[in-house]
């Protein structure tokens, strides 16, 4: 979904053709290291928001010697669809990595929604916290293995205190319009 985001709020910028997208996309990081994206996997989302009816040809250029160029716009439904597919992404989001095409394009949503999405995560994850670590394990560890328990416990309790941390930290950026 993030790709497709990017896709739709580059045309919200204005009209493109997909190696330009691909260009932006790769100025960003290369193409392979965005969740395994290839260039057939974008032309992909591109024909698919097209199908959708999100975006749509433009004009097509043609050059002498060369493949026929394809400048997309978005359409109006894409323009309605945006802010609902940054909110999914925000949603269905695991880590805050997860969030970031989201959070780019927040001129496109509603500041208080995200926040209240934000906030939605931030709960799961002290009640996730409570549920694993406020509660006696010690009878659930079989002998001999109470090292490792302690050891995977720990770590557990490291990334979910940290991810903890950055959300509130997240908020409070959004809150205050920094992001």
């Amino acid at each position: 979904m993030a790709i497709q985001i990017f896709i739709l709020s580059k045309l919200m910028d204005g009209d493109n053709y997909p190696y330009n997208l691909k260009k932006q996309i790769s100025e960003l990081q290369s193409l392979d290291s965005i969740n395994g994206l290839t260039e057939s996997k974008l032309y992909y989302h591109i024909e698919s928001l097209a199908k959708q009816g999100l975006i749509e040809t433009k004009e097509v250029i043609k050059e002498d010697n060369r493949p026929d160029k394809h400048v997309f716009s978005i359409t109006e439904k894409g323009r309605e669809a945006l802010p609902k597919k940054i909110y999914k992404s925000l949603e269905s989001a695991n880590t805050i990595g997860d969030m970031v095409i989201g959070l780019a394009n927040m001129k496109y949503v509603d500041r208080d929604k995200i926040i209240h999405i934000l906030e939605k995560k931030l709960n799961g994850m002290h009640s996730k916290w409570d549920l694993l670590f406020k509660s006696e394990r010690k009878h659930l560890v079989k002998p001999g293995v109470e090292v490792l328990a302690d050891f995977v416990s720990d770590y557990a309790n490291f990334r979910i205190q940290g991810s903890i941390q950055y959300l509130e930290r997240l908020i409070e950026h959004v809150r205050k319009e920094e992001i």
